[in-house]
């Protein structure tokens, strides 16, 4: 494909990255540089032609046309040849007097880092590796065979019933319905990836398995969203945790009208799926979960073992860590593993490159849903699939977008959108932490997830990738951020999953697209996030950690021997979201809710949508509240509920 940038744009570009990671000193502890870590800059590593190559997948026209603009004004500068500091002055200026530029030379920072220490060469290596302690992705061991797939020869299907999504929710509805003999057809908007084409690089691998191509920010800046969009969705790139709902949280759930969640009912569900995708405790931790877990013995705080949905038999620690990019191993036992495959099995369709438009409906009845398919050769076509029934499982950030489209589903579309959002802080310790190896989350520590209100946080650690890493410090001083990346091997990050009180939203744009906002505008959700921070640092430091670094803007470290209180406190004034402390979501929920009141929910207790009879919620986007837990398991547990209620009213 022709770059859509010409050569003194790319020259421009390349000397722009130059300014992002330059050639510096070593630091003092670090005279030589046997790795030739410290003299790398952007351009001898191939970052310039990656970020060229990835930039017009990821802006619209509309982008397009400012970034020439801004390399244009970055050209008369003289960017590239002006030093160093002129040049990040220049930046920093121009950030200051245009917010359009600054929050395009941010997204530009960004996707340079992720392509310098994310982007991987032929060969699958990546010349930054070395200093940072990590050998890169091993080879793919999974043996199991595809997932059979359907490819529509004409342009309409007749079914029982339309899965529209393949992750956790709409795998478990599609088997359950497809065993008990209905006629099930599965659309997936997203492509099946092969175990021998899964991407070693970040950038790559984010644009091939996630939604629009990676880490979106929310369209307020306040929330950065990973959510997958592949065959089997979320659970095809989940870190495997599996947390069962808290007890309060089912109890709300049922006093807004969802009977039988707080009892025998759900519990059954709970056990059902639990056992069909092989729970179990068989964790191998890696350092950082042991520091987590150290931190909290030090503390006094329960802690627990992560649930995982992972074959130990199968399991190979080095590709654990690269979960969030497929699973190398075949050890995974999410969606494409085992409920895809049960409805396969027991006939259903699975069709892929498939993105429903709209549901079809008649008289308050669902006919169907009308689709573009992308056939295998990449041209598009309709695809009509008539049903008596519509099961919406693709997600809580498209679901309300289909229904809209649509115009069904009452005044609550939409809103209530809960996010889950996750303040982020790494910690340097003694020793390597070697925090690729392993399941990124093997422990969970509990303690906290009731601190006010029946809301609280669990903390966690994250997945660990060099390149998602850089991009999400947010220093613009280029030596300080490469001092910090040179000393990744020593760090290890926790995490604290918030259960907010407030939340966002979805609605469509002019093109009809989801447009998510979430603007942080409850008072109670700030200080929560505040407390969690607070737990963070209290947490590095109860685990030994030499330094805790945080990741907004202000380079702001603890070093030990400082006041742990004040640097806490420091951290706890900076603003969340846009303007401070960006904030980090792997869960959405909510979005097309479930209750008993057409003016404040969706979908009725069973799952089926208020105003469309035949039009059904199988996915987060029912949780009436946030779930303040990893919400895998309790999202497969619904999803087996409304099946079962769909098939008792087709009976």
């Amino acid at each position: 494909m022709t770059s859509p940038f010409d050569a003194t744009e790319q020259r421009t570009l390349a000397a722009l990255a130059d300014v992002f990671v330059p050639a510096v000193r070593p630091p003092t502890a670090q005279q030589d540089d046997p790795h030739g870590f410290w003299a790398l800059k952007a351009s001898d590593t191939g970052t310039p032609e990656r970020v060229v190559a990835a930039l017009p997948e990821l802006v619209t026209a509309e982008e397009l046309e400012g970034l020439h603009t801004l390399l244009a004004v970055l050209r008369r500068a003289g960017i590239g040849r002006v030093p160093q500091a002129v040049a990040q002055a220049l930046l920093a200026g121009l950030s200051r007097a245009d917010a359009d530029a600054g929050a395009a030379l941010d997204a530009l920072r960004a996707l340079t880092m992720m392509a310098h220490y994310g982007g991987v060469d032929p060969d699958g290596s990546n010349r930054t590796w070395a200093q940072l302690g990590y050998p890169g992705p091993p080879a793919v061991s999974d043996d199991r065979p595809p997932l059979a797939l359907y490819a529509p020869g004409g342009d309409e299907l007749q079914c029982d019933v339309v899965v529209v999504g393949s992750g956790a929710g709409g795998g478990v509805v599609a088997a359950t319905l497809a065993s008990e003999g209905l006629d099930v057809v599965v659309l997936e908007a997203g492509g099946p990836v092969a175990p021998h084409d899964l991407p070693g690089d970040e950038a790559d691998a984010l644009q091939r398995l996630y939604w629009r191509g990676g880490l979106v920010t929310t369209d307020d800046g306040n929330v950065a969203v990973l959510a997958g969009s592949t065959l089997g969705g979320g659970t095809t790139v989940n870190w495997s945790n599996c947390v069962l709902p808290p007890e309060h949280v089912r109890a709300e759930w049922a006093a807004a009208g969802l009977d039988g969640v707080d009892g025998q009912e759900l519990d059954d569900h709970l056990a059902a799926v639990a056992a069909r995708i092989g729970v179990n405790h068989d964790t191998p931790t890696n350092r950082s979960n042991e520091a987590l877990r150290d931190g909290a013995k030090a503390l006094g705080w329960e802690w627990r073992p992560s649930g995982r949905n992972v074959d130990p038999s199968r399991e190979d620690p080095r590709a654990s860590g690269l979960t969030g990019h497929g699973d190398r191993a075949g050890a995974k036992k999410g969606s494409l593993a085992t409920w895809l495959r049960d409805a396969v099995d027991a006939g259903a369709r699975v069709v892929v490159g498939a993105r429903v438009q709209r549901v079809d409906s008649s008289d308050g009845r669902a006919t169907g849903v009308t689709a573009t398919l992308t056939d295998a050769d990449g041209t598009s076509r309709t695809l009509r699939v008539r049903a008596d029934d519509v099961v919406l499982a693709c997600g809580a950030l498209e679901t309300p977008a289909v229904l809209l489209r649509s115009g069904i589903g009452g005044p609550a579309v939409g809103r209530n959108l809960r996010l889950h959002p996750v303040p982020i802080l790494p910690g340097l310790y003694p020793e390597p932490q070697e925090a690729w190896w392993g399941p990124p989350q093997g422990v969970v520590v509990g303690v906290r997830s009731v601190i006010a209100e029946d809301h609280g946080y669990l903390l966690e650690t994250p997945h660990w990738h060099p390149g998602l890493t850089a991009a999400s410090v947010a220093w613009p001083d280029a030596r300080d951020h490469k001092v910090l990346m040179g000393r990744l091997d020593r760090m290890s990050t926790f995490i604290a999953v918030t259960r907010e009180r407030g939340g966002g939203s979805v609605t469509l744009d002019d093109a009809g697209e989801g447009v998510v906002r979430y603007p942080l505008d409850d008072p109670f959700d700030r200080w929560l996030l505040q407390q969690a921070v607070r737990d963070l640092v209290r947490l590095h430091v109860a685990a030994g950690a030499d330094a805790v670094v945080d990741l907004a803007p202000g380079r702001d470290v603890w070093r030990r021997g400082d006041d742990p209180e004040a640097f806490s406190d420091r951290l706890a004034a900076k603003p969340m979201g846009a303007d401070g402390r960006v904030l980090f979501s792997a869960h959405q929920m909510g979005s097309a809710r479930m209750g008993a009141d057409p003016a404040s929910s969706v979908a009725d207790a069973d799952g089926q949508l208020h105003d469309v009879a035949g039009v059904w919620i199988g996915d987060t986007s029912a949780f009436p509240t946030a779930v303040g837990a990893n919400p895998m398991l309790t999202c497969m547990a619904l999803a087996r509920r409304t099946a079962t209620r769909l098939l008792a009213r087709r009976d």
